[in-house]
This record gives C-alpha cells, sequence and structure tokens, in this order.
C-alpha cells in the first residue's frame, strides 16, 4: 500500500532540528514561499536525548489517516538511535544515524535497510546549487546473507518558508533520489526512490 507523508517533528525543546518530509500527493498541501538564502550558513543542531517527532502516515489515494508515528531519540554520541512507535503498527524498526546527519539504518523504506557504508541525510552543504552522489550498498534489516546496490544522488534546489500545523519555518527544499537501485525483490523490473524533503536546519 503506497503512503504520503505529510509530517513535522516537534522538538520537545526549543534547540531542536526539524525535519520536514513530503512525497507523493502530500507535496501540493504545502504552502511554501521561495526565499533569499541565509546569508551565513546555517549549522544543522545537534539531537538531544528525549526529543521526539510525530508524523501523520495518510493514503496517498483518498487522504485518509492510516496511522500516528512517533519518533523518539533514545541515545546520542557516535551513534544516534531513534526508536518509532506507531498508534495502530505498534513498535517499529529503530533509526539509526553514524553519526548524525549519516544514516546507517534506514527504517522508512520497506522492507528497512541497512548500509554496509553511511550515506548522508541532507546535503553537506545548506545552499541551492549543492549536488552529491553517494555510492554503496545495503542489507535487508534482519538478512545479512545479501547485499544490492544502492546510489543516492541528493540535489538541494532552493530555501522556501513553508506553513505547517507544528508552524512557519524557514527551509531548504533538497530532492534525495535513488535511481536503478538493486531490490531485494528479483522480480521486480525497475527500483527508483525520490524523496522531496524540506529541512530546517
Amino acid at each position: 500500500m503506497l503512503f504520503k507523508y505529510l509530517s513535522w517533528r516537534s522538538a520537545t525543546t526549543a534547540i531542536a532540528s526539524l525535519l520536514l518530509t513530503a512525497c507523493l500527493g502530500s507535496v501540493s498541501h504545502i504552502p511554501k514561499t521561495e526565499i533569499a538564502p541565509p546569508q551565513v550558513a546555517p549549522v544543522v543542531r545537534a539531537p538531544a536525548v528525549g526529543q521526539q517527532w510525530i508524523y501523520e502516515v495518510r493514503n496517498v489515494f483518498n487522504g485518509e489517516l492510516v496511522d500516528i508515528l512517533t519518533e523518539t531519540v533514545v541515545s546520542v554520541g557516535p551513534k544516534v538511535q531513534i526508536t518509532r512507535e506507531g498508534k495502530k503498527l505498534g513498535k517499529l524498526p529503530d533509526e539509526i544515524q553514524e553519526p548524525w546527519g549519516m544514516i546507517l539504518q534506514d527504517p522508512h523504506w520497506t522492507p528497512p535497510q541497512r548500509f554496509t557504508k553511511v550515506v548522508p541525510l541532507w546535503p553537506q552543504e545548506l545552499k541551492p546549487g549543492w549536488s552529491g552522489f553517494y555510492r554503496t550498498r545495503y542489507q535487508v534489516l534482519g538478512v545479512p546473507d545479501n547485499d544490492f546496490y544502492w546510489g543516492l544522488t541528493i540535489q538541494a534546489n532552493a530555501w522556501n518558508r513553508i506553513k505547517t500545523q507544528a508552524g512557519e519555518f524557514d527551509t531548504l527544499y533538497y530532492v534525495s533520489t535513488a535511481d536503478n537501485f538493486q531490490s531485494d525483490d528479483w522480480f521486480r523490473l525497475a527500483s527508483n526512490r525520490r524523496d522531496q524533503i524540506w529541512f530546517a536546519p
């Protein structure tokens, strides 16, 4: 089943970062205005234990609310671990970054992935026009016998001011694309992933 995410991470502390993710049909529902880039390049704030985000998961076809997910930072340091739980789905696989901003275990894909070499979650330079390509391999979580090709392109496009239920934020809009990656499903003819992200550091 396909879902759309109109997501916000509502921080429990004022210093927390905000990551807003939108894909598929949800993009058109985010009020946004293009703005000039900040004069001083922003720095992504570090996570804190207890920091929490809440997501609405909606059906991409009819907008029906499918579940509400809560993510909580439970450990920080060289490795950042984020637990995930849905009101309906219950306990879900953890997200692991090593270090902050570099994804090791991505639970947002089906099936969840564990990369053999970490890849960035956001642009390494928070400015429009920046792009980068990263090549790695991944394993299906819990199935370490095989690994599969993964090539990720990150393209920073523009600074946008967006309005959400969590408030108004100045964000860097970027697109992460994994074209023609190798799927663990041998019957799949083509595998492409595209994430559109509004990131408030």
